[in-house]
Order: C-alpha cells, then sequence, then structure tokens
C-alpha cells in the first residue's frame, strides 16, 4: 500500500514534473479534466484546457437561451413562437368544421345553443368557446319491441283477451330539428320505445282478437305509428316516426295450442255460412226469375183471359201427359182402345230381330 502511495495510485505518482502526471499542487490530476483527444488536463502549468462536460455544457448553452428556453440564432427565446404556432393550428382545427349531406351540426357556445350548421363547410368560434356536435338526420334507425323468442309482450284486447305483440319502430330525425332532438331528450331510445308500447297497448284496445291477428294489423300500424307522431310532437322531440311493422301477433303461448283449435272450428262455421250464402242466394234468384216469368203470364192473361187459360191448360196437360202412357179414345165407330206404348216397344224390337 506504502509503495502504491508513493507512486501516486492510479492516477500517477507524486512527484511533480511532467513524468508524474500530477498537479502543480501535488495531487493526482482527475481524468475528468482531459479534453477530448488527449489534450492536457485542467491545471496543468502549461494553461487549463476545456473538459468534455464543459463542452457539453456550451451545446447546451448554444441552444438553449438564459431563460431556460429554445432560442434563435440572434439569441432570442423560441418558445413564444412554438405557443403562437400552436395556437393558429388549434384556431384552425376548431373553427373550421366539414358538415356531411347527411348531416347537422349543433352549435353550442359555452354551453347553451347557438345556431345549426348546415352541410358544407361551417365556420365557428374556436373551442372551448363553441363546439359543434354532428348528427345525422337521414339514417333510418330501428328499435326492436317483443322480439319473438323473447319473454311474452302482452296486449288487451277490446273482447278481454290477450295478445302477443313482437314489432318494430322505425324513425330517424326531423330535418331543421337536429337541435330538439340533441336537448329535448335525454335519452331518445328508451323514450321512443316507451311511447311505441303506450300507442300500441292504447291502439290495440279498440279491436278484437281475430281483427289484431289477422285483417286488422295494417290499420294497427297505421294508426300507432299516428300516434306516436303526436306524442313525440308534443314532447318536441325533433323525432319522425317512419312506420310501425307488426312481426308477431299470436295469442299466448299457454292458450296457443287451443286458440288453434278455436280459430279451426271458427273457419269452419264461417266456410258454411258462406255455403248456406250461396245457396240462398240461388234459390231467392230462382224465386224471382219464376216469379218475373208468371207477372208476364199475368199481363197476358190480363188482355185476353180465355185465350191464355186454355193455352195453360194446354202447356200444363202437354208437360203432365209426356211422362205417362196414354189411351186414345175416338169417336163411335173406332176401336175404344189402342195400346200405343205396346205397339212402340214392338216397333222397337223388330228391327233388332
Amino acid at each position: 500500500m506504502g509503495a502504491l502511495l508513493n507512486e501516486g495510485g492510479p492516477w500517477g505518482g507524486r512527484g511533480g514534473g511532467n513524468g508524474g502526471g500530477s498537479g502543480g499542487d501535488g495531487k493526482p490530476p482527475s481524468p475528468w479534466n482531459r479534453p477530448p483527444g488527449g489534450g492536457r488536463p485542467r491545471g496543468n502549468r502549461n494553461g487549463p484546457g476545456p473538459s468534455a462536460m464543459d463542452q457539453i455544457a456550451a451545446k447546451f448553452r448554444e441552444i438553449f437561451g438564459s431563460g431556460g428556453g429554445f432560442s434563435t440564432p440572434s439569441g432570442k427565446p423560441v418558445w413564444p413562437y412554438i405557443v403562437l404556432a400552436f395556437l393558429i393550428v388549434w384556431v384552425i382545427l376548431t373553427s373550421f368544421h366539414r358538415i356531411g349531406p347527411e348531416q347537422a351540426g349543433v352549435v353550442t357556445r359555452l354551453g347553451k345553443y347557438s345556431s345549426t350548421l348546415s352541410p358544407g363547410i361551417g365556420v365557428t368560434l374556436p373551442a372551448p368557446i363553441d363546439r359543434v356536435e354532428k348528427i345525422d338526420i337521414q339514417a333510418i334507425r330501428t328499435i326492436p319491441i317483443g322480439t319473438a323468442g323473447d319473454s311474452d309482450n302482452l296486449v288487451l284486447t277490446r273482447d278481454q283477451n290477450l295478445i302477443d305483440l313482437a314489432y318494430s319502430v322505425r324513425w330517424n330525425v326531423k330535418p331543421g330539428a337536429a337541435e330538439q332532438f340533441l336537448f329535448q331528450l335525454a335519452e331518445p331510445e328508451p323514450t321512443i320505445q316507451e311511447v311505441a308500447e303506450s300507442a300500441m297497448r292504447s291502439v290495440v284496445a279498440n279491436f278484437e282478437l281475430i281483427d289484431a291477428i289477422g285483417p286488422g294489423r295494417n290499420e294497427i300500424e297505421q294508426r300507432v305509428a299516428q300516434t306516436m307522431q303526436a306524442i313525440l310532437d308534443d314532447y318536441g322531440a325533433g323525432i319522425q316516426i317512419q312506420g310501425v311493422s307488426i312481426s308477431q301477433a299470436d295469442p299466448p303461448g299457454a292458450v296457443n295450442d287451443a286458440f288453434k283449435e278455436v280459430t279451426a272450428a271458427q273457419q269452419e262455421v264461417e266456410s258454411n255460412l258462406n255455403q248456406a250464402r250461396a245457396y240462398a242466394q240461388q234459390v231467392t234468384a230462382r224465386a224471382q226469375g219464376e216469379a218475373a216469368a208468371f207477372d208476364k203470364v199475368y199481363e197476358q192473361y190480363r188482355l185476353a183471359p180465355e185465350v191464355t187459360r186454355r193455352r195453360m191448360y194446354y202447356e200444363t196437360m202437354e208437360r203432365v201427359l209426356s211422362k205417362v202412357d196414354k189411351t186414345i179414345i175416338e169417336a163411335p165407330g173406332v176401336t175404344p182402345y189402342l195400346a200405343l206404348p205396346e205397339i212402340q216397344r214392338r216397333a222397337q224390337q223388330e228391327p233388332q230381330q
């Protein structure tokens, strides 16, 4: 250890002079004082040289000004220019808005409605003063209610029957009412669903079960859409109902089989009634034709009673005698009996023989 200390340790000997590599004060030189490239260390008696750390610090001083920010070659700080550029970009990005042809841009100024931007390029004050929310006013949205296969959506009919309904509502935002849609309803879709259920129950209550599941469905759809539109207009919701479509109208599942049997019986009854009505129409038409013919005969009878009475007698006897065997009796001196039917039968048999 003593020898190492005498030699000056890893930094060189303690002796003076250039051979020892020590400073003028007898202490070993620090490696951090050596400049890059192997120059003389700081503290050398021939003059101090800049160290690597001094050169790095000088480079940073060239980049950063005395105020701690970026600076130009002339020595002025750069950060004001950076802030100005950022503000310009921010104003451009938040003041110019592209509104699509199917959209409407609702502008709020400090949280309060200001205006509505039409399709095209709109200009507003920069954020956060003005904010723009784009709303699609042409998209048709659909809300399914009581989807088939889910739990029953039971509705009461006029004849105190229950019907399981599944239907959908098509709607969109009214043109020119985007601000009403945005601010008037907190939750548009749940509100539309509740209005649809209320309108459906109100309308179906005026229909009987057979009509509700059959011929009355189209009328129910139209009346529900009209009722919904009236309610939403009263709310000022800015919503247009495009239509209501019933996809399922069945009795409850627990009584569906029995209802099918009842429906089949009712259809059979209706078929029998239709057949009876058709037969009654045929009989009535025939009777009316006979009555019309009798009226014509009566008119002729009034004009010539004797002639008409005789003609009617002859026509009646012709119809009666044409269906029975006849015996013709002539005046005295002629055979009183002539078996005409027997003669006719023999005449028919002779050619065959």
